[in-house]
């Protein structure tokens, strides 16, 4: 039997491939992977990018770099922050809030998936777990 580390690489692997083919039927075929960095974690009002970082586990520069790809290919822009002028929200475009739409339905009709295959109180447990552990670190 693999071990955990392994397991959750080839899970996170299977997950985004059907995940990002689906976003690309729907539409949003530029997106990859390593921008779920930003669009996961983004508020539909906006976020700081330190908060992205944050909340991603990515280091602020990885952030600052998605950032400019996705203002690039009309998922996000920069705002002025209302709360402090000096600081910037990045917030996302018509494409970006669609995105986060479709990423949703998509992810629902992926672990429905899972359910079915493993069974739904078993599913539900294992998310349960994992998610458990994962908070920990």
């Amino acid at each position: 039997m693999s071990d955990v580390g392994v397991l959750s690489a080839h899970l996170l692997s299977v997950f985004q491939k059907e995940l990002f083919a689906r976003l690309a039927a729907a539409g949003h075929e530029q997106l990859r992977p390593r921008h779920g960095a930003v669009m996961a974690y983004i508020g539909r009002d906006g976020s700081r990018a330190s908060e992205l970082s944050e909340r991603s586990g990515q280091h602020k520069q990885v952030i600052g770099t998605l950032i400019d790809e996705l203002e690039r290919l009309g998922y996000v822009t920069r705002q002025p922050d209302p709360a402090d002028r000096r600081a910037k929200l990045v917030v996302p475009t018509e494409s970006g809030l669609d995105q986060m739409v479709q990423a949703r339905r998509i992810i629902a009709d992926i672990e429905a998936g899972f359910a079915r295959q493993v069974g739904e109180e078993r599913f539900a447990a294992f998310k349960a777990v994992f998610e458990e552990i994962t908070r920990r670190s």
